[in-house]
C-alpha cells in the first residue's frame, strides 16, 4: 500500500477498494457503494467528494453521485475500448489504455482499439506486459501536463492515437489547437517496474521519451500523470482505481 492510500481515511480506502473491482466492467453507484461497504449513503458522497478533491476519482460535474473517471478506466466513450478475456471497458486515454494489462494481473495482454481523429481509421493493437505493440502510429497529448486537471475529462479526450505525425498535423489545422506533445508507440507503453511510482496524487509514471524512442518533434514529456491508479503490492488487485460505468453495449462481461 503506497503512503499516500494508507494516509486516507479506511472509509475512503473502502470505497476505493470496492470500486476497483475488475470483474463487471463499470464503476458502482452510491446505493451500491453504500450496501458493499457498509456505510450510509450520505458517508458515501462525502467520501466520493473527497476523492474527487484529491484527484483520486472524478466525478461528474452535474451528478457528484457518478464516476466519471478513475484513472485508468472511465465511464464514459473518451476514444479508446480495452477488451480483456471477459471484460470490455473504456480506457481512460491512450496512455492509460496502454498501462492496463500492467495492472490487471489476470489480464496477460489485452485489445486496445481506436479511431484517427484525423483520418477515422481504425486501429487495434493487442497490447500485452512484455513489449511495446507494433506499429508506426504516434500518440498526441493536447494539454500540457500542468493544465491536466483544470479539466481532465477534456485533457485525457484529447490524448488520442494517430496514424502518423501527417495526421496530427491535419487535425492540429483543421481543428485551429496549437501541437502538444507527440511521442510513438515504444515510449507511450509504460513497462512495468514505472509502476511503482509514489509521486503524490499519482500512482503510475507518465510516458518518458526514451532516447531510442524520441521524435523530432516539438512539445515537451508528460512530467504527471492523470489520475491515481494504485497497483498493490500483492494480489495484483487495483486500489485506487475502479472500472468504467460505460453503456451496457460498452461495458459487459461474457
Amino acid at each position: 500500500m503506497s503512503h499516500e492510500r494508507s494516509s486516507l481515511p479506511a472509509s475512503s480506502r473502502r470505497i476505493l477498494d470496492t470500486i476497483a473491482s475488475p470483474r463487471t466492467g463499470r464503476a458502482p453507484g452510491v446505493p451500491e457503494l453504500a450496501a458493499l461497504t457498509g456505510l450510509a449513503a450520505d458517508e458515501v458522497r462525502r467520501e466520493l467528494r473527497a476523492l474527487h478533491d484529491s484527484h483520486h476519482v472524478v466525478l461528474d460535474p452535474r451528478d457528484h453521485d457518478r464516476v466519471v473517471m478513475a484513472h485508468p478506466f472511465a465511464s464514459v466513450p473518451l476514444g479508446f475500448s480495452v477488451r480483456g478475456a471477459h471484460t470490455l471497458w473504456w480506457g481512460g486515454c491512450a496512455w492509460d489504455s496502454f498501462a492496463l494489462p500492467h495492472l490487471l494481473l489476470d489480464e496477460p495482454d489485452v485489445l486496445v482499439a481506436t479511431r484517427c481523429p484525423a483520418c477515422d481509421t481504425p486501429h487495434a493493437w493487442v497490447v500485452g506486459r512484455a513489449a511495446p505493440p507494433h506499429g508506426d502510429q504516434v500518440a498526441h497529448f493536447l494539454t500540457p501536463m500542468h493544465r491536466a486537471w483544470d479539466d481532465v475529462v477534456h485533457t485525457c479526450a484529447h490524448q488520442r492515437l494517430f496514424c502518423s505525425t501527417e495526421c496530427v498535423d491535419t487535425w492540429l489545422r483543421r481543428t485551429g489547437q496549437e501541437r502538444g506533445y507527440v511521442m510513438d508507440l515504444g515510449t507511450l507503453w509504460p513497462p512495468g517496474p514505472r509502476l511503482v511510482h509514489r509521486a503524490p496524487g499519482t500512482g503510475l509514471h507518465p510516458p518518458r521519451p526514451h532516447r531510442r524512442h524520441r521524435l523530432p518533434l516539438a512539445g515537451r514529456p508528460a512530467r504527471v500523470l492523470l489520475g491515481a491508479a494504485r497497483l498493490r503490492s500483492r494480489g495484483g488487485v487495483l486500489a485506487g482505481d475502479h472500472r468504467p460505468q460505460a453503456p451496457a453495449a460498452a461495458a459487459r462481461t461474457t
